[in-house]
């Protein structure tokens, strides 16, 4: 009897287990055959992605234009000495075009530092705000909260505290816009669950 609750059991979970088995094989094969090719499809962008250069006048700097050997005297060279620095009215365009890119990436780094600057300075406001609540709530929760004193004082240290951060990160933000930095905005926070 028991060999016979055996065999049932195993002639009705094995055609479970194969049916069960071969949709998963399938997908498999699928999901490989989906990451093939998107791996082809990755290697073809790279291949076409970078086009040869093309030279042109345009794009080669032109070389420096030779001077004599001895200037007369009275006349200055236009040869600057190695180590010296042009005068700014000389710059080539090159010259100007590396000094503008300089400059925007020193703001660029400028705006990325004020912008994690504002960024902690917010975080800190943040957890102020909320200590300053809870302190608030313990407070007020107290029978006799008008005799308490000392943490009357402590709440309007946290006030202060809490204003001041505020007007620094209000400066900072000022101070971010002026450079040119854009506020990205804040995603509302998911309403606290009863």
């Amino acid at each position: 009897m028991r060999h016979t609750t055996i065999a049932r059991t195993l002639a009705f979970i094995l055609p479970l287990v194969f049916s069960l088995a071969l949709p998963m094989a399938a997908q498999d094969s699928q999901n490989t055959s989906v990451a093939e090719a998107a791996r082809r499809s990755r290697e073809q962008k790279k291949a076409s992605a970078k086009p040869a250069p093309i030279i042109t006048d345009d794009t080669l700097t032109p070389a420096p234009a030779s001077s004599p050997a001895n200037p007369p005297a009275g006349q200055q060279s236009a040869v600057t000495a190695p180590g010296a620095s042009a005068p700014a009215g000389n710059n080539t365009p090159d010259e100007n075009a590396a000094s503008a890119a300089d400059a925007a990436e020193k703001k660029k780094k400028d705006v990325e530092a004020l912008k994690q600057e504002v960024a902690a300075l917010q975080g800190e406001v943040d957890l102020v705000q909320r200590s300053l609540s809870l302190d608030q709530d313990a407070f007020y929760s107290k029978p006799n909260f008008s005799n308490d004193k000392d943490g009357k004082a402590k709440l309007d240290a946290e006030q202060a505290d809490l204003k001041q951060k505020q007007d620094n990160l209000a400066q900072l933000k000022a101070k971010f816009a002026a450079l040119g930095g854009v506020e990205e905005p804040k995603t509302p926070a998911p309403p606290a669950k009863p």
